[in-house]
């Protein structure tokens, strides 16, 4: 998709050459400059009639009248270079190729150095640039009828930059391609994405990267004592499926990173169950999964030297004769019992396993993602996302991985006076939902319990996973979040 040049060629036929234009009170410098020169400073003019706005985020495009070799010229506006930063680098890029996208673009020329700073290196903008590329432009193929025309892509990227971009831009373009692959996983309806569809996407990615495949089946679960993985699919038809991949780094297997999501193809709440309104979206609630196995895809691609193993406790939720109700006690694959308060707080249940699991297999750092609460949607909004964890060095090391890729996140307590309140049955070790009060710090103290003290990071998704507004990342939906960071987390690990 993409091809490096070292040098502005003004003659190279191009269909378009793009350019990154800022706020400026003196005449044009570098490549801008040259460009003015040949179109005998008539670009200059048009920036002061305002005919080329330089303003964020601003798209403009002129004809080029065969004066060059590129048939358009398309100047995006990036504001004071000052005030320039990586987010709304991200967003310029993001309207950039919409727009290409809907004028059916296959190919472009972009100037790399017109969108670097003092502050943002010619690397980070081709990586950005990568990301974006795929972000802004991801679609969901849904199940309407459509048109006979076929859709035309851009195919190729011809970037004006040095050599050493390339590595950087590959980087982006695999963070945002897997993120898309997680999208498409969260907006399938559930009747196309069962636990056992997930498995057989898993062993698809085992398959193409070379990872260690395994999925284990009711009866296995049994075998191994899976009682809270068990209960959250007593009601359905279905069979669950405890999905693991393993990616080996390493000579050795040590110091291996767990990865754990939440599988929950469909959840109705059980018979504490969801409003008519608030059962909508649901088949979304498998977004944990979503995120783990992006992270999986990046991994593949990139091959970093670290340890993984990734775990999916999956199944869907549902009301039947033979569903687990309030007040049953069950037992966890870690021994410990559980009073079951709340049949829709299954999501915790189905990942303690899941994190026993992980242990069981190796995990010497854990990390789970679950749309588990929406009690951290009115905590942090639907921006941030919420984190919990039990040491404070792991913890930094998610924190640097998402400020490098702009997830943001946020840490939550865990108090003792939580711990009691999960430990607060009469009839068993935990009970599930000790009340509405501070309903994310409960589940994530809950999840405690299982990791115990292996290094453990709660990521809660609930918001992000999902926005109901497109922009430059793209349309309504899924957003994929977490996979990039995950991803930069083991790379920087």
């Amino acid at each position: 998709m993409i091809q490096l040049h070292t040098n502005l060629n003004l003659e190279r036929e191009t269909e378009a050459l793009v350019v990154g234009i800022f706020h400026r009170n003196d005449s044009f410098e570098g490549p801008l400059e040259k460009i003015n020169a040949t179109f005998d400073d008539y670009l200059s003019q048009l920036v002061k009639a305002g005919d080329i706005n330089v303003n964020e985020k601003q798209v403009s495009t002129i004809p080029t009248f065969n004066k060059i070799g590129a048939k358009r010229l398309i100047f995006i506006g990036l504001g004071r270079k000052s005030g320039l930063t990586e987010e709304s680098l991200k967003e310029a890029y993001g309207n950039l190729f919409q727009q290409l996208k809907k004028a059916q673009f296959k190919e472009i020329t972009i100037e790399l150095s017109t969108f670097t700073t003092d502050a943002i290196s010619e690397e980070t903008t081709a990586r950005l640039l990568g990301e974006m590329s795929q972000l802004s432009t991801y679609e969901f193929e849904h199940y309407k009828k459509r048109s006979n025309v076929p859709t035309v892509q851009l195919e190729k990227i011809n970037v004006i930059a040095s050599d050493s971009v390339e590595d950087a831009f590959e980087h982006g373009y695999v963070y945002g391609k897997a993120t898309n692959s997680a999208r498409t996983l969260v907006n399938l309806p559930s009747n196309m994405l069962t636990a056992t569809d997930l498995a057989e996407y898993a062993q698809k990615l085992a398959n193409k990267y070379g990872f260690e495949c395994e999925i284990l089946e009711k009866e296995e679960m049994e075998t191994l004592g899976m009682g809270a993985l068990l209960a959250v699919n007593q009601g359905s038809i279905e069979p669950p499926k405890m999905i693991t991949l393993k990616y080996q780094g390493k000579s050795e297997w040590k110091d291996v990173i767990g990865l754990v999501g939440k599988g929950i193809t469909f959840d109705t709440g059980g018979y504490s169950i969801k409003s008519k309104s608030g059962i909508v979206g649901m088949k979304t609630d498998m977004g944990g999964a979503a995120s783990v196995l992006g992270a999986m895809e990046v991994i593949g691609e990139t091959k970093p030297k670290q340890n993984v193993v990734m775990v999916i406790p999956s199944t869907d939720n549902v009301v039947s004769a033979t569903a687990f109700k309030p007040d049953d006690v069950i037992t966890a694959m870690s021994g410990k019992t559980i009073e079951v308060l709340n049949t829709d707080a299954e999501g915790r249940l189905a990942l303690a396993d899941a994190i026993t699991y992980a242990k069981h297999h190796g995990a010497s750092y854990l990390v789970d993602v679950a749309t588990l609460t929406g009690g951290v949607i009115v905590a942090l909004g639907t921006d941030t996302t919420g984190a919990m964890t039990n040491d404070s060095t792991f913890y930094e090391k998610l924190q640097v991985a998402s400020q490098h890729t702009g997830e943001t996140i946020w840490q939550l307590p865990i108090t003792e006076k939580d711990k009691k309140k999960v430990r607060s049955s009469k009839v068993a070790d935990l009970n599930n939902s000790p009340g509405r009060e501070g309903h994310a710090i409960m589940a994530g103290t809950f999840l405690l319990e299982f990791a115990e003290n292996t290094p453990w990071i709660h990521l809660d998704i609930a918001g992000t996973a999902t926005t109901n507004a497109g922009g430059a990342y793209g349309p309504s939906g899924a957003t994929g979040v977490m996979v990039r960071t995950l991803a930069q987390l083991i790379r920087d690990f």
